[in-house]
């Protein structure tokens, strides 16, 4: 390491000092903290990939609204578990408008986060029907769900979607859920972090192997409308985000406000139920928590177990930012297309200096510029690889947290700003001069 524009004895230290055993195996949180440390004690920045932050302003539209809402003193106020009328009203027309399916009011929820709307959704599914008690991952995916997985105690399985794109995804799927002890499937759609997406083709086999097992399909919506290959901008008018809801009743779909509005410090999503599964009665979903019917028992029994609802003021943001793009005010995925354009340039600098794309095909196509891409370089595997830029200060996470079964690394764009790009190329040549033996 005796190019890197990084001491290696801080590092060190560093790593020691918060007791990490590997850093190439280490967490998306610990990666943050080390590099925090890292940067404090010397003053350097990183190229920081590790963490899916956005990296844009705040739609504007939601702050004022909140802004407005405060003013008026619901903070005073607790909202209702389920959400205000407004949010629900908007939420409905949205899916409507850009996934072209009918949910009514009762179906659309709002949460902390996706990551709350997840939680409560496993909980419920895990315990609806005797002897379903695990939970089908199409990885690579988020990997703090399995982490949500292991406090609630609950079973998973998984497999690496790499080789089962197409037609082969219905065998596979279909090896798993034949057995009967699958309740959910899981997945994201852009993917987190490979950012392939899903056909209509592959929705349809996903949506029709839940009708014939009858398990539930949880399809995490975090980068709505960020596949830029197409424009989904159009309220009304197609194309429309490709989704399983066209294929199942079965279905939850998990809307962040997080990444296509960058709102992710209000922590406010929504969690999309089906008018179909919200009103279906499960006599041991009843017999564990008391509810009625699966959407009753999710909003009034665990909801309100878990956090008493959602921050009021941000949902009349929610609101706001879900009203404007309906009435067409507020194009959202033309105020998130530097995502797509910053891993462009980024994935060039990478492969100018001996790095390779991991996943690079989607089903034939190149695969599309968006908030992750994956790389790998010879000879390291992934683990090695994130050890080893940490001292050339860049930082991101192996795809193994992820689920995928490929060596790599996953990079986030969003919090690489433009003027680290220079950074980012000089650092990567002493790398590559480094580890192809050039130096």
């Amino acid at each position: 390491m005796n190019n890197s524009p990084f001491e290696k004895e801080i590092i060190d230290q560093k790593i020691k000092e918060l007791r990490i055993s590997d850093p190439g195996k280490a967490s998306i949180r610990e990666i943050v903290a080390l590099v925090n440390l890292v940067e404090e004690e010397t003053g350097q920045k990183y190229v920081r990939m590790e963490m899916g932050v956005p990296g844009l302003p705040p739609a504007q539209v939601g702050v004022v609204a909140e802004i407005e809402a405060l003013q008026r003193g619901v903070a005073a106020i607790y909202p209702m578990v389920d959400g205000i009328k407004a949010l629900k009203e908007e939420a409905s027309r949205f899916v409507k408008n850009f996934l072209d399916v009918e949910v009514s009011l009762k179906g659309c929820i709002p949460t902390v986060g996706s990551m709350q709307g997840t939680y409560a959704a496993f909980m419920a599914s895990a315990n609806a029907v005797e002897g379903k008690d695990t939970t089908l991952f199409i990885d690579p995916g988020f990997p703090v769900q399995k982490q949500q997985m292991m406090v609630l105690g609950q079973k998973f399985e998984t497999f690496d979607v790499f080789n089962f794109r197409g037609e082969k995804l219905k065998a596979k799927l279909e090896q798993f859920l034949s057995k009967g002890n699958i309740c959910s499937i899981v997945y994201s759609n852009p993917n987190n972090p490979t950012w392939i997406c899903f056909t209509d083709e592959e929705l349809q086999i996903i949506g029709e192997l839940a009708n014939k097992y009858d398990v539930i399909v949880m399809e995490d919506l975090a980068y709505f409308g960020m596949d830029f290959r197409q424009d989904f901008s159009k309220p009304g008018q197609p194309p429309y985000q490709p989704t399983v809801a066209k294929y199942t009743q079965n279905f939850i779909l998990f809307i962040s406000s997080s990444k296509i509005f960058s709102y992710a410090g209000q922590r406010c999503g929504l969690m999309v139920i089906s008018d179909v599964l919200f009103k279906r009665d499960y006599s041991n979903l009843q017999k564990r928590f008391g509810g009625t019917d699966f959407g009753s028992t999710i909003t009034l029994r665990l909801l309100y177990a878990l956090s008493s609802g959602t921050s009021h003021s941000a949902q009349w943001a929610l609101a706001a930012m879900l009203k404007a793009a309906n009435e067409g005010r507020f194009n959202f995925v033309e105020d998130v297309k530097e995502y797509g354009e910053k891993a462009k340039i980024m994935k060039r600098l990478f492969i100018e200096n001996g790095f390779s794309i991991v996943y690079k095909n989607d089903l034939g196509q190149p695969i599309a510029d968006g908030f992750y891409f994956t790389i790998s370089y010879p000879g390291m595997t992934g683990n090695q690889l994130v050890s080893n830029l940490l001292y050339y200060g860049i930082s991101a996470i192996a795809l193994d947290n992820t689920g995928s079964n490929e060596e790599g690394i996953r990079a986030c764009v969003s919090f690489v700003k433009r003027e680290q790009f220079t950074d980012l190329e000089h650092r990567l040549k002493l790398f590559n001069a480094r580890f192809s033996g050039k130096y």
